[in-house]
């Protein structure tokens, strides 16, 4: 019985130890389950989710183009968390650059500035979702697209 007990015993605690050393290496494998609606979101953006977080560098030269962009940007429910100069001011066009591997939501603040050049440049070192490097040519659309959908029969969207 002694003979079978060891061999029992050894193939029981390799087996467990496997086990633990599977269970810790599966928390470290990415979830690639999470939910469409919970990752990309557009100026049509609701109270309580996650917002689009954007940094706005003024790339043309221009005075004041940079907040103008960020108070659009915020009327219009994105996350501005970095606003400032670009490292020169010689670019003409303007351009909104993805840096999470998500270009709708690059394509979504494009659509909010009137801007129409969008391209994809990850880069995991910058805290942000997307950059706007804004040229000389850009101007500040008419009127802040609504934080959420408005209202059907009012013209501002004004609740009353």
């Amino acid at each position: 019985m002694r003979r079978f007990f060891k061999p029992a015993l050894l193939v029981s605690v390799t087996g467990a130890m496997l086990l633990l050393l599977a269970s810790g290496l599966g928390q470290w494998i990415p979830d690639d389950t999470t939910p469409a609606g919970d990752v990309i979101l557009s100026p049509g953006i609701s109270p309580g989710t996650a917002r689009i977080t954007v940094e706005v560098r003024n790339a043309g030269g221009v005075d004041g183009m940079a907040r103008t962009a960020t108070d659009h940007l915020r009327g219009a429910g994105f996350d501005v968390v970095g606003i400032g100069n670009a490292a020169s001011f010689d670019q003409e066009e303007s351009v909104v650059i993805d840096r999470v591997g998500k270009p709708e939501t690059a394509a979504d603040v494009a659509r909010a500035l009137g801007i129409d050049s969008v391209r994809s440049e990850p880069d995991p070192n910058l805290f942000v979702d997307v950059t706007v490097r804004l040229g000389s040519d850009w101007a500040a659309p008419w009127r802040p697209a609504p934080a959420w959908p408005r209202r059907p029969g009012t013209d501002r969207g004004d609740e009353r």
